[in-house]
């Protein structure tokens, strides 16, 4: 039993280790990991070396500083192209940013955050990074709105807190009323729009992808500088194409569009009932 414990506890750290490495903090040395994980150094130099071996990590032959080996980007692209959302949704946002020239992004919901799952940029909105992987608020971004359509006011309520919601610009939503009266508009004509919520000068338009079941499983986003997306002019527009791709990925899903209300019986409609008592 100790035996086990001391190997679930090495694989543990090892975990922390990948784990520190962040977008912040792409590089560290072995002071840094050893501080973030409250490890001393030579524990640290042993884990790093045996992540190293393993090509988790790489050092830098110059600096020396740590970084994420190849092996991870090799366990990435397997797990991508093994989720249906990715797979379903990657020529869809290759034609949206080609044909837009915006940035095309898929998001699905990680607890009170949205995960991108896809990042492809036009020639208006190219950036030297991706944002796979990365994480955002739900309540400051169109495709965070999106995905909290797919719970109840409850959830989102137990998910999110009672507020006030962290601040990012002075037009960020901050207050459950605020949210829930923006989700409403969201479910009525279909898109969710963010301008300068979460960062200055920059704006998205999402729309929600449906699975087979018809719950909410990811959203799809266009999303450049304002200049770029225009939003002022074109949002039904736009509103009109992000609907049609996210339509698009959810019908790859096996979406079959939302179940028709059941139709009432002669012998139960209130026109029958009502004729029944007359006679």
């Amino acid at each position: 039993m100790s035996s086990e414990r001391g190997g679930n506890q090495t694989v543990e750290r090892a975990a922390a280790v990948l784990r520190a490495f962040t977008h912040g903090r792409p590089a560290l040395r072995v002071s840094d990991v050893a501080s973030a994980l409250d490890l001393n150094l030579s524990t640290t130099s042993r884990l790093l070396a045996t992540l190293e071996a393993a090509e988790l990590v790489r050092r830098d032959p110059v600096s020396q500083l740590y970084e994420l080996g190849p092996a991870v980007i090799s366990m990435a692209g397997v797990a991508l192209n093994n989720d249906p959302v990715y797979r379903q949704s990657r020529p869809v946002t290759q034609r949206l940013a080609w044909e837009l020239g915006l940035g095309a992004n898929v998001a699905v919901r990680r607890g009170g955050e949205l995960f991108y799952l896809q990042n492809v940029e036009g020639q208006l909105a190219h950036k030297s990074y991706s944002l796979l992987g990365q994480r955002n608020p739900l309540h400051a971004t169109a495709m965070g709105k999106c995905l909290a359509l797919g719970m109840t006011a409850k959830e989102r309520a137990q998910l999110l807190g009672a507020g006030p919601f962290p601040s990012y610009t002075p037009r960020t939503l901050t207050t459950p009323e605020a949210l829930e009266a923006e989700l409403a508009a969201v479910a009525e004509r279909g898109w969710a729009t963010e301008v300068e919520e979460l960062a200055l000068g920059r704006a998205c338009i999402a729309a929600p992808v449906r699975d087979h079941t018809g719950g909410v499983v990811a959203a799809i986003s266009v999303s450049g500088a304002l200049s770029a997306i225009a939003l002022h002019d074109r949002e039904a527009d736009l509103g009109r194409r992000i609907i049609e791709a996210a339509d698009s990925v959810s019908v790859g899903l096996g979406y079959l569009g939302p179940a028709p209300a059941p139709r009432a019986s002669a012998a139960t409609s209130p026109a029958a009932a009502e004729g029944g008592h007359r006679s």
